[in-house]
């Protein structure tokens, strides 16, 4: 297991790289605790990929260093960093049996016959595969290749971290869930330094200590799912975290309120901003009022079961409220009132703190 710390790392695709946007990945610096489940979370195209790549040894980054402890592997090939990775689509050697797949990577290191028989057999448990052991990964559909992946790339307890690469794409959903559940399961029981990268945030949020949200090539903030959630640090961490995400509205912020349209809408702290501004606010803390607050014009209401979100719009803006299931919605309710302690300040995307 390894601390990994990413020092004023940078890379580009292009050879003589001029401005900003042509690298794929901006400067960042980033130390990854020993021990630690991350998932890395953004769009498709906003570099997650690239950095997995960096890490894994796999792409050298144009600027920078990659330190697995106090040791530097930048220039370090895959194979000495002492890693594992699970690539997207499955990686099987059809011709084995799937025990023979999962054995694969400790035979090669000449562990004990009855160790991998024992350390098989709790992972394909895992994965569910226990009856398919003796059967041949030939004619297995895609998803119980993928679980094959995916049980070959945690079966060593030696390693310095596991990289995941959007693994459980092929697997259908159910499925999905567990081996997600099984791999907080691992992690807590083994402690391996783990990286998940995808771009779906239900996924990010049950499986990592702390979640990586990438940006245009940009780490916009590193946190846990509850600050993701309250605290977002640029708008598209609020607009990309959530279902529905963070509504945002111009506004014009005078110290403790934000004028919006003409009307006044009162924060919970003072701000000094300058710039772009916009307030954010959860559709969670937002109430439908008949006629105090801003103007709200009703689109429609869709239940989902256990709430109903009602679309409509505010001051030329889309707005997203949550109502649970109990709550009235009226023709007459024509206006929104929002918690002043759950709205956030932004100024040209990046959320500013107030003062008491």
């Amino acid at each position: 297991m390894a601390q990994i710390t990413l020092q004023n790392l940078a890379h580009s695709y292009s050879a003589a790289p001029k401005s900003d946007a042509d690298y794929a990945l901006k400067e960042m610096h980033h130390v990854w605790q020993d021990g630690g489940a991350y998932a890395l979370l953004g769009a498709s195209g906003c570099g997650k990929t690239t950095l997995l790549n960096i890490i894994s040894g796999l792409v050298r980054p144009s600027h920078g260093r990659v330190l697995f402890g106090n040791t530097d592997v930048t220039d370090a090939p895959t194979a000495e960093r002492n890693i594992a990775q699970v690539f997207q689509f499955p990686v099987v050697y059809d011709t084995m049996t799937v025990r023979d797949n999962l054995a694969f990577p400790l035979r090669n290191r000449g562990m004990d016959a009855g160790y991998i028989a024992g350390r098989v057999g709790q992972i394909a448990k895992m994965i569910g595969m226990e009856d398919k052991l003796d059967r041949k990964a030939r004619g297995l559909t895609a998803d119980a290749k993928q679980k094959i992946s995916l049980g070959r790339g945690m079966v060593r307890q030696d390693v310095n971290a596991i990289l995941f690469d959007e693994p459980l794409t092929v697997i259908d959903p159910h499925m999905k869930w567990e081996l997600r559940t099984q791999l907080k399961a691992l992690h807590r029981e083994l402690g391996h330094t783990m990286i998940y990268v995808t771009h779906d945030q239900t996924e990010a949020l049950t499986f990592a200590d702390k979640v990586v949200v990438m940006h245009e090539g940009r780490v916009v903030q590193m946190g846990t799912p509850e600050e993701l959630f309250e605290t977002p640090a640029h708008t598209f961490v609020g607009y990309f975290i959530g279902s529905p995400g963070m509504n945002l509205l111009d506004a014009k912020i005078d110290g403790a309120t934000a004028h919006i349209a003409g009307h006044a809408i009162p924060l919970g702290k003072n701000y000094a901003a300058t710039g772009r501004t916009q307030i954010g606010i959860r559709p969670e803390f937002i109430s439908l009022t008949t006629g105090t607050g801003l103007p709200f014009t009703l689109r429609r209401v869709e239940d989902v079961g256990r709430h109903r979100i009602v679309r409509g719009e505010a001051a030329g803006t889309p707005i997203n409220i949550i109502a649970g299931e109990g709550e009235a919605i009226g023709a007459d309710m024509t206006h929104v009132t929002f918690d002043a302690a759950k709205i956030n300040v932004y100024a040209d995307d990046w959320r500013i703190n107030g003062a008491a």
